[in-house]
């Protein structure tokens, strides 16, 4: 097949690894071309999930804060809420974010061909528009970067009206009355804890004992607390047998006999990698379990010269992740050894409230470490700006060495975790002892804070631990934190 155009690099997906793949590319001089099935690019990160989510849980957090100020603002949600009053900021984010990638990738040469891509051969990729051209572009070397998609479990009938998956909930047009979320990952755990901020009779039901079981425990707790006092419920350890659209509500029968009726539903159980469109079977490319695309090390598949990055290749599926994954497929392309393999990865969960977390957990520091690991935590009603902003229910925990010593791990569950938790991730990075939090000087008031207050609390139990007296200066901060 006789190509259109010919390319150093063709990247098939303009989502976060798909961008940064072509970013690290165009910039190092090479001819690339970005190929997106969707109206424009930027992936389903910014048109269906990241960006679209995030706007939403901005609103309701704003409504919050005025509820929390009702002394001051006469604030009242009015009735049948359409979702895209609560979103009207989506456009105009998603118009200039869109605006921006564009400019950007034309800025640096790259080349936009809207349209489904399937592999021709290992070098040759077809390209139909909606219009149903077609397009053949022949490339040196190709990165796929497709994405995913909800995975819909075949007992469930999801019509994208009434019972709706990650994609297509909020193309509701009015704020349900009541909602049944099955699953109780990230996705479910952020939408569940954002609509029932809205009012919404949010019902959570997964075959887990509590949300997020990867996340730590104490955190989860916190989550969980929080949710249920927005009003959300969460029924673990069941499995829904049947569901089904009745005519007036959503009926969902749990195996424990339980019946529950509610106004929508939101079916979040995981994610497929987006492969069927691409006629791998054209280039024999080794695939591994649920049809993610396998890769090495540097991210390239069985073929030599294609490479797979972001939710394609699976797990973790973090678009902070899939940047770093386009990048470095793209530096082994150009010959460019990346320094170290990815080892810290911070999780961010931006529910309500956020929980992130870097490093070892409290299970795998006692794995590798023993029992005897140090514990320090801060409540966030002890941090002056917690108190100011209204955040009196999180909490950060640090996780030392027997010592007390080496940083293992942090695990926040508040407003901002996801930001604060990078401090913790550079000192990880870094070695840094747990003093570096006491021997020097965080602003005040700053959830920061936070850091100083579980450091003292790691520093105290190991001076309780070796019976013997801290060096002075350690000593003196401890005292003055027991007095205040």
């Amino acid at each position: 097949m006789t190509p259109d155009e010919t390319f150093d690099l063709i990247v098939i997906g303009s989502g976060p690894g798909g961008q940064k793949a072509a970013d690290q590319a165009t910039k190092s001089g090479l001819k690339v071309a970005i190929v997106e099935r969707e109206r424009a690019v930027g992936g389903t990160c910014v048109h269906l999930g990241t960006i679209p989510s995030k706007t939403l849980r901005e609103a309701a957090l704003t409504i919050t804060t005025l509820k929390r100020n009702a002394d001051v603002f006469d604030f009242k949600l009015k009735d049948d809420m359409e979702v895209s009053t609560l979103m009207k900021r989506l456009d105009s984010v998603l118009q200039s974010y869109t605006s921006f990638i564009s400019s950007h990738i034309g800025s640096t040469g790259g080349k936009v061909f809207l349209g489904r891509a399937s592999f021709v051969d290992s070098h040759t990729v077809l390209v139909t528009s909606v219009k149903g051209t077609k397009t053949v572009l022949r490339g040196e070397n190709i990165v796929i970067a497709s994405g995913s998609r909800p995975r819909t479990p075949p007992e469930i009938p999801v019509d994208h009206e009434h019972i709706l998956d990650s994609d297509s909930i909020l193309s509701m047009i009015y704020l349900p009355r009541s909602l049944t979320v099955i699953g109780a990952g990230v996705i479910a755990s952020e939408y569940a804890s954002i609509f029932s901020l809205l009012g919404v009779e949010v019902t959570m039901i997964d075959r887990t004992p509590r949300p997020l079981m990867f996340m730590e425990p104490e955190l989860t707790a916190k989550f969980l607390d929080n949710f249920t006092r927005n009003g959300g419920n969460y029924i673990g350890n069941v499995k829904a047998t049947s569901v089904e659209w009745n005519g007036m509500q959503v009926r969902t029968v749990l195996d424990n006999g339980q019946e529950l009726l509610s106004d929508k539903m939101l079916v979040a159980q995981g994610r497929l990698a987006n492969v069927e469109p691409l006629n791998l079977g054209a280039i024999q490319l080794a695939q591994g379990r649920n049809n993610v695309i396998s890769v090495d090390e540097n991210y390239q598949t069985s073929v030599p010269n294609i490479y797979a990055v972001g939710d394609v290749i699976g797990p973790p599926s973090l678009a902070s992740v899939s940047m770093e994954q386009g990048r470095r497929a793209v530096h082994h392309i150009l010959g460019k050894d990346s320094h170290h393999a990815i080892e810290l990865v911070p999780i961010g969960i931006y529910s309500v409230p956020e929980l992130s977390s870097v490093g070892l957990s409290e299970e795998q520091a006692r794995e590798k470490y023993g029992d005897h690991i140090i514990i320090g935590r801060a409540n966030f009603e002890e941090v002056a700006r917690g108190q100011i902003a209204g955040i009196q229910d999180g909490m950060l925990k640090m996780i030392a060495d027997p010592q007390g010593k080496k940083l293992l791990g942090v695990h926040i569950v508040a407003e901002g975790a996801t930001d604060l938790v990078h401090v913790g991730e550079m000192a990880i990075l870094n070695g840094n002892d747990i003093d570096i939090f006491l021997e020097n000087i965080l602003n005040f008031p700053t959830l920061g804070e936070a850091y100083r207050i579980a450091a003292l609390d790691i520093a105290a139990k190991r001076s309780k631990r070796h019976s013997k007296r801290h060096q002075p200066r350690i000593q003196k901060l401890i005292d003055e934190a027991e007095l205040n």
